[in-house]
């Protein structure tokens, strides 16, 4: 967007600075900066409940609050600062649910900052993007469209699960499995919505692993000479377990000699560059 022609300045997060069209606007003054990740987290409102005395029970029903994430970053006051004066605010997070909700919080401490433009139906826009190249970021900007706030509470609801599903199950575990096993070495055992689901995948996968009952296998391996280059060959048999029939399969091979290609199909490929 700025082409090269930004001015970049220090505050609680770099600022750059430059001159772009905007909105059929041929110069409006941008003002880019950033957060670090979510600007709030979320905890529970009461003492009491941040305590493992109280019954884990309770917790599914306790209140919450949100705090700033990193309060010694100052990413609230930085953005409150950097949002005066302006008319339009572009988001530019994560396309993805978790930066829906971060694009929220940023509205939440910028808007009020803002200046209140008259005629303006929509000040606060929403750039989609699946890549940091010139040809994406130019095409977010003509296709602006609004934050979703659905996809941000969806968010703010898996948050406080997350909360109160992880504290509850990982101080009721603890406690069970600490009286159940004395030469439990863990003085916390932990359960999170998405680590244990993912423990659950390795213990299947390690049980596998440990029942498995290998047996022997032959495959045929050939190489094919023409025009003074070697090619190597591959059965559409595959794995056979068998030793007689792969013994058979040699034998016939080795009895002929030689072979006759019947057909020649060539494929290019290639791996696209990784995108962000």
């Amino acid at each position: 967007l700025a082409g090269g022609r930004e001015v970049t300045r220090k505050s609680f997060q770099d600022v750059h600075e430059f001159s772009a069209p905007f909105l059929g606007c041929a110069q409006a003054n941008y003002r880019v900066t950033s957060v670090i990740g979510h600007v709030y987290s979320i905890d529970f409102k009461l003492a009491r409940h941040k305590s493992w005395d109280v019954d884990p029970s309770e917790l599914f029903d306790a209140p919450t609050e949100r705090t700033e994430a990193n309060p010694k970053a100052h990413i609230c006051k930085h953005l409150r600062q950097e949002a005066k004066g302006c008319d339009f605010l572009l988001l530019w997070l994560d396309c993805d649910r978790e930066g829906e909700n971060i694009c929220f919080e940023v509205i939440e401490n910028c808007r009020p900052s803002m200046k209140k433009t008259s005629g303006v139906p929509f000040s606060i826009l929403r750039a989609k993007f699946s890549a940091i190249t010139e040809a994406a970021i130019q095409s977010a900007m003509k296709t602006l469209t609004l934050p979703n706030e659905n996809e941000a509470m969806s968010v703010d609801a898996r948050q406080e699960l997350d909360l109160k599903v992880g504290v509850s199950f990982t101080r009721f575990q603890t406690r069970f499995f600490q009286g159940k096993y004395s030469n439990l070495d863990a003085s916390v055992v932990s359960y999170g919505p998405c680590q244990t689901p993912t423990l659950g995948f390795c213990v299947d996968r390690h049980i596998e692993r440990v029942q498995h009952v290998p047996k022997p296998f032959w495959t045929l391996s050939l190489e094919a000479k023409a025009g003074g280059e070697i090619f190597a060959l591959s059965a559409s048999a595959g794995r056979i377990f068998d030793q007689k029939k792969a013994k058979r399969l040699k034998n016939v091979l080795l009895e002929r000699g030689g072979a006759t290609v019947v057909s020649v199909e060539e494929k290019q490929g290639s791996s696209q560059r990784p995108t962000g």
